[in-house]
This record gives structure tokens, sequence and C-alpha cells, in this order.
């Protein structure tokens, strides 16, 4: 499939061949769905933890005797039934975290590229050489294309003047093409990629 290319000034830069693998197919929300869940899933910390009867600072002494006081039979205050006593099956560190292909997260990734093609919200632009590394500068030229929230996604390598330029810019994100990820592709409204992005994505997801 064809798609025009645009300089950061909005001229055009002729057009690109996309492959048909990557940008042309019929997205499906389960895949992503799936790779995406996968995502936040590894990215959830895990750290929520409570204490257990075991670890609460109470006396393990009997409160008062077992018979005669007319009331409910206990042992230490660290009971879970009493305040700030032990909470019982509460949650412990652990990892949320689960298995998925290398095949289906690339799958996820083309997916997500087709989802953003389809619905003409994926931009190609020629480079992102940007010799005036000024925010005021970049962030004019990103008003004048429209672009409120936009992922970039470039070559191997992110042009230092423009990742420097870019940094301060509200809804303005930038990745190499290895960083390139379902997640981030989807919550924007915008994806922009360089054609070396493209070639990177394509050699990467064959």
């Amino acid at each position: 499939m064809k798609a025009d290319v645009i300089k950061l000034d909005g001229k055009k830069a002729g057009t690109l061949d996309l492959d048909e693998a990557l940008f042309g197919l019929e997205p499906r929300a389960d895949i992503l769905h799936r790779v995406v869940r996968w995502q936040r899933n590894n990215a959830q910390a895990g750290t929520h933890k409570v204490k257990t009867r075991r670890e609460t600072s109470y006396s393990t002494k009997k409160i008062y005797r077992q018979k005669g006081t007319g009331g409910a039979r206990h042992g230490d205050r660290n009971a879970p039934i009493f305040r700030k006593g032990g909470v019982y099956k509460g949650p412990t560190p652990r990892s949320h975290g689960h298995e998925l292909t290398k095949k289906f997260r690339k799958l996820g990734l083309r997916h997500a590229l087709s989802a953003k093609a389809n619905a003409g919200e994926l931009v190609v632009i020629d480079t992102t050489d940007f010799k005036d590394a000024k925010t005021s500068v970049l962030a004019k030229a990103v008003k004048e294309l429209g672009w409120k929230r936009a992922l970039i996604i470039d070559g191997a390598d992110v042009n230092e003047n423009f990742a420097r330029a870019a940094r301060n810019i509200d809804g303005l994100d930038i990745l190499p093409s290895m960083g390139a990820n379902v997640y981030d592709i989807l919550k924007r409204d915008t994806l922009v990629i360089t054609k070396a992005g493209v070639e990177a994505l394509e050699a990467r997801l064959k």
C-alpha cells in the first residue's frame, strides 16, 4: 500500500510503499487486548503488602480468661477480628506478569500498526533531522500539523536534537523502532513514523 511522506514543515516528500503484512491487516480487538493486558500486567509493581497475624506487634499473651466472661473466647490481640490485628489472607508481594509468545507479540504489533493505518491516524515523515534544537520551533510545527497526542517512532536511534526539542512538548513522545509497542501506539491519537522507522519495523517484524 502507498503512503504519502511529508516533512516536518508539512511539505510533501514523495510516497512510500508500506508492507501489507504490517499495515494492511484487518485489526482484531482480541489480539490487541491480549497484548496490552500482557504489557500492563508486566508493568504492575505487585508490591502491595499487609501484615499477617504473626507480623503484628501486639503481645501474644491471652487477653482474658477462657471462661466466665460471658464473651467470645480469644487468645491474643493479633487476631484479625480486632482493630489493627493481623489481616487474614491479605495481599503479598508477587509478580502479576504472565507469558506471551514472541510470535503473538509480533502479531499484536502488526495489528496495532494496521489499526492506525485503517483509522487514518498514521503519518509517515521523511526524517527527524532537526538542526535547530528549540522546543518553540518544534512545538509550532507540531501545532500546524495538528498533532495533539502523537507518538513518533524513529529508526534504530532517535535524533538527539529532535529528542531534546520534543522533551517539554506535552502530548508528544518519541521512541526508537525497538521501543515500539502496542500499548503506546494505541493510546495516542496519531502515530508518526519516519522512513527509517518503517524500514526498521519491517525488518523487525518479518
